[in-house]
């Protein structure tokens, strides 16, 4: 199956749609000429998109032209590749190159190429459909920017082939998949259907022809040539490709064929000998005759083709690094940073790649494909080479160029494949050391956005633990807004604290104001306050820093403080009362030494899971048995005072029952949790509020 011609998911990345098996439903099927033509209607999510497309400003609309361009060199790129095992499908076209054709007149903009062509399977496939969820995602942005669409919205979920609706008042899709002897033709004018017949096409490939709308004050001519030369130059320059253009050029009369192969030998003077140069024809003055210049066609190629990667960094500019990064990722906004890399030696490759700014709008979509682009000699070998980025690094978009590689190699073999290994080893070890080579300020924006996938880092890669480690940021009890680091926070550690203690939970302010911290903050020890989902398999995976163990703040001994032993057997008698009224709701009770104002607090052994990580995984729609925590009381707290003189008097008052499972409520609520029956809470509260002021 050809993969996403249109959508560019075969060669691009997160930023793309994904493929599903439906496409529109067909309305009517009508007969010319022998030649049948079939007309479909889109599926409602495409009809919405543009409609959304068709009736939205844009500011930038020269966009459509770089996404044609773009999906005629995936065409080409996959010819190519195909190629390199069959090489007889090329026939005698094996000059590829993309060209552009412009009608003045008729108002059209053509873009063609010699790729690999599609069926009409395909062009249903390819242009009927957008995978559901990618549409859903990107139709949401639109209605939410109500006043333009803009070029970040575009680049960023690769409408790719649906944008030509911004310009067109019709669209025209001519086909011949190779290997086929039979072209197609789709054509739409985004008004909620399109038809595919039968046609003729001499050679494979495909040509993209746009009418084009009537021009507004502020749009450029898409059918001039200073246009779209500026178009290409701007936007798809790096294109692997030749894209010409046939353009009008003034030549010198008689500087045409003709006159190349005469020879100043074969010009004869007066004398009849070899003139040095023609005579010049003379007016009735005696003056020469100036020769009108003569206006030919010639074939253009308008980008340069250059593999920047290729290149030496010193001989790159700036800009060329954005514009590149722009043609390789669609994203009209500018990389956050990047890395040109060129390796010598036992291992040889040329890297360029591009940490982005903002992140994809499927960074956590499970289906979604990440890698960057590998190639061999400049010969483009396959898209989202995962093998070459561990999943934690999916942002990171570039190309990969190594001599090495056998162009027929299979994902499979380059799984197992040394150079390979070697090499993401190497740029998995630059891009870790551009991270942390950043400013404090330049590092915050990365973070905010790639901070979470980051993570994911401890847990899986145990070769970089430590290196990912130092880069984790995290906001903390004494940080206020800020985030800081783990070494930070050792660095900070008062000189009693032995061990580094954090918190994990959904919320800062329901962690920066639970229970369980109290007595650490009033001892002044820091604790980290962990609320990304992927914490919980950090601190499994990242048990100590530089010599200082990780402590959950709500689990096992904070070796901070001992229980007097002589209050504990004071309050022994209450606790297992506590316990035998609360029954299978807990483990146990114990005395606490977290708790400093509070009466109650929910903890849990060592190796327990943690209270988040249990919604976690019920949120995830794992069937998860009920996990039993243990209620810590504080012993100095007053109202366990008056409870132990209640239980002492009489330990079968009702009134100590309605007590217990308030303070076992108040405990849950203290760590964010949901009580089992908050109308009795409320009723319980509320009958004590009245008591109280009646005492009063």
């Amino acid at each position: 199956m050809i993969l996403n011609f249109f959508l560019k998911t075969a060669l691009n990345d997160s930023s793309k749609f994904y493929l599903t098996n439906y496409s529109g439903q067909r309305i009517t099927k009508e007969s010319n000429m022998g030649n049948a033509t079939e007309t479909f209607e889109f599926k409602t999510e495409v009809q919405q998109l543009l409609n959304l497309i068709i009736n939205s400003l844009y500011s930038n609309k020269e966009i459509f032209l770089r996404e044609l361009i773009s999906n005629a060199s995936d065409a080409i790129d996959k010819i190519r590749f195909k190629s390199q095992t069959e090489p007889e499908i090329l026939g005698d076209d094996t000059e590829f190159k993309i060209k552009i054709i412009t009608d003045s007149e008729n108002k059209t903009l053509t873009v063609e190429d010699n790729g690999i062509g599609m069926t009409r399977d395909e062009l249903i496939e390819n242009i009927g459909t957008i995978a559901h969820s990618g549409t859903q995602s990107f139709l949401k942005l639109l209605q939410d920017n109500k006043e333009a669409l803009t070029p970040e919205l575009i680049g960023q979920f690769g409408v790719g082939f649906y944008s030509a609706f911004m310009v067109a008042e019709e669209v025209r899709v001519l086909t011949r998949a190779v290997n086929s002897d039979q072209a197609w033709e789709w054509i739409s004018k985004g008004d909620g259907t399109y038809s595919i017949s039968e046609a003729s096409k001499a050679t494979r490939g495909t040509s993209v022809t746009v009418k084009l709308k009537e021009k507004e004050e502020e749009d450029m001519d898409y059918t001039q040539e200073w246009s779209v030369k500026s178009i290409v130059k701007k936007h798809s320059d790096f294109v692997n490709y030749p894209i010409t253009m046939d353009v009008e050029k003034e030549i010198p009369e008689g500087d045409d064929e003709g006159s190349d192969d005469k020879k100043d030998a074969d010009i004869l003077g007066p004398d009849g000998k070899p003139a040095d140069k023609e005579p010049e024809i003379l007016d009735q003055d005696g003056k020469p005759i100036e020769k009108k210049p003569k206006k030919v066609i010639e074939e253009e190629t308008l980008n340069s083709m250059k593999a920047i990667w290729a290149r030496s960094k010193s001989d790159v500019k700036d800009d060329e690094y954005k514009e590149f990064y722009k043609h390789l990722t669609h994203d009209p906004g500018e990389p956050m940073d990047w890395i040109h890399m060129k390796m010598e030696g036992a291992t040889e490759y040329d890297a360029l790649l591009y940490i982005p700014s903002m992140p994809p709008f499927d960074l956590f979509n499970r289906d979604r494909k990440h890698g960057v682009d590998l190639y061999s000699k400049r010969i483009f070998i396959m898209n989202d080479c995962k093998e070459l980025m561990p999943e934690y690094l999916r942002f990171v978009k570039g190309v990969v160029d190594s001599a090495d590689l056998d162009l027929n190699v299979s994902r499979e073999i380059l799984q197992q494949n040394r150079i390979v290994r070697n090499i993401k080893k190497n740029i998995v070890k630059k891009i870790l050391d551009t991270l942390t080579a950043m400013d404090d300020d330049k590092y915050q924006k990365f973070y905010d956005n790639f901070g979470v996938t980051l993570k994911e880092g401890v847990h899986t890669d145990w070769e970089n633990k430590d290196k990912i480690a130092d880069l984790l940021r995290y906001k903390s009890t004494k940080s206020e807004d800020k985030m800081i680091s783990l070494k930070q926070y050792v660095d900070d550690m008062p000189s009693d604290q032995k061990d580094i203690y954090y918190l994990t939970g959904e919320k800062i302010s329901t962690l920066l104001n639970s229970p369980a911290i109290e007595r650490l903050k009033e001892k002044n020890y820091e604790v980290l306050l962990m609320v990304d989902y992927v914490d919980e398999w950090v601190v499994q995976s990242l048990t100590e820093y530089k010599g200082k163990k990780l402590k959950s703040a709500e689990k096992g001994d904070l070796d901070i403080d001992k229980v007097d032993d002589k209050k504990k057997e004071e309050f022994s008698d209450l606790f297992a009362h506590i316990k035998s009224i609360l029954g299978d709701q807990i483990k146990d009770v114990k005395p606490s030494v977290r708790l400093k104002d509070s009466v109650s607090c929910l903890a849990g052994d060592e190796y327990d899971m943690s209270s988040y990580m249990e919604k976690i995984l019920q949120s995830a729609g794992h069937d998860m048995p009920q996990s039993k925590r243990i209620l810590e009381i504080n012993m100095d707290h007053p109202v366990t005072a008056k409870l132990n003189d209640m239980f002492k008097v009489n330990k079968d008052n009702e009134q100590i029952k309605d007590y217990v499972q308030l303070i076992f409520d108040m405990a849950i609520i203290g760590e964010g949790g949901k009580i089992e029956n908050p109308g009795a809470f409320i009723a319980k509260v509320g009958s004590m509020m009245v008591d109280t002021m009646k005492s009063e």
